[in-house]
């Protein structure tokens, strides 16, 4: 791939890149995704001036925004020529620097507030989510199932739909170049970037949005996983189709949901809007989506006293076959 910028555009980048406060937002960009608010607590610094910064950041194409409701995060370019710039730059940092050094421990301390609040989240909401776990394989006998489901070939790109706390970036992300979460709760979300920051995953990121209607173009992802999500929809099969969209030639869907079940108390309380979903069901939006369907695995209930959820696995695959240009060399 072809890093090169031209004329203008290396010119522009430069510029931006060149003044000691964007500079610093860089270097802590290129550790951890941060708002407006984050950045002027570390840099001790208007908000006015951030945004200023961050705008000249953003037009020179050497961070990207997403926007979450009123917040909005930030994040050093993942992709492209300016984010080759942005990684050449920043290596000739010296790590020791001590305006750097001393940046970085604010962020330290932005990330522990953020660690509390996700903590206090969970505490919160620990009882529900316990009374919901104990009616299923246990956790550790899911994620062992999920990830031989996915050993036969290795994959640098990973999309987690409907990521909740982030478990399925942090299970594969020491393996990943690059993995991205998505899900519609703030809160969630919250959780998930507490979790990628305990873990270190620089290269692993979540995103607020909509599984219906993902904002990536075709082609992006070698996996994308729904886990525990498709019985909180209205629409699965849409779901499934727009998943298969973002995946690559010979791409591989992991669907992890509950077989067939009457527990109804999950519907009422918990906002299930599906009791479990048959292999033919899921089958037939696969095939709807253009996807093989291959792996069928079942995990059996766990004991309880209000019977129990059959945890079931279905792999679909991309049957595009890619085929490599071949050179020739002409004597």
């Amino acid at each position: 791939m072809d890093d090169r910028l031209s004329f203008d555009a290396l010119n522009a980048a430069l510029k931006a890149a060149g003044e000691e406060t964007r500079l610093r937002i860089l270097a802590l960009l290129a550790e951890a995704e941060l708002t407006v608010s984050d950045l002027t607590d570390i840099l001790r610094q208007s908000q006015p001036r951030i945004s200023r910064h961050l705008k000249l950041l953003a037009e020179a194409s050497l961070v990207e925004r997403f926007r979450e409701g009123s917040w909005a995060f930030f994040r050093a370019a993942e992709q492209g020529e300016a984010a080759a710039l942005v990684r050449a730059l920043l290596a000739r940092l010296d790590p020791a620097d001590r305006t750097i050094g001393r940046d970085r421990e604010r962020l330290v301390a932005v990330r522990a507030a953020r660690n509390q609040a996700a903590q206090d989240y969970f505490t919160r909401h620990a009882a529900e989510w316990d009374r919901i776990r104990r009616l299923h394989a246990s956790d550790e006998a899911v994620e062992q199932a999920i990830v031989e489901a996915l050993a036969d070939r290795p994959f640098r790109s990973l999309l987690d739909l409907g990521t909740g706390t982030g478990r399925m970036l942090e299970l594969f992300g020491p393996e990943l170049e690059r993995g991205l979460g998505i899900d519609l709760s703030r809160d969630m979300l919250a959780l998930a970037r507490a979790r990628l920051d305990r873990a270190g995953l620089k290269h692993c990121s979540v995103r607020h949005g909509d599984l219906f209607d993902l904002a990536m173009p075709p082609d992006s992802f070698d996996v994308v996983i729904l886990h525990q999500v498709l019985h909180f929809l209205d629409d699965g099969g849409r779901a499934i189709r727009e998943a298969a969209r973002v995946l690559r030639p010979q791409g591989r869907l992991l669907i992890v949901d509950f077989a067939p079940h009457d527990l109804e108390f999950l519907r009422e309380k918990h906002a299930h809007r599906r009791l479990g979903f048959s292999r033919e069901t899921i089958t037939q939006w696969l095939e709807q989506a253009g996807l093989a369907p291959g792996l069928h695995r079942v995990l059996p209930p766990g004991p309880g006293p209000d019977g129990g959820l059959a945890v079931t696995l279905w792999l679909g695959r991309d049957p595009r076959i890619v085929v490599a240009e071949q050179t020739r060399e002409v004597a």
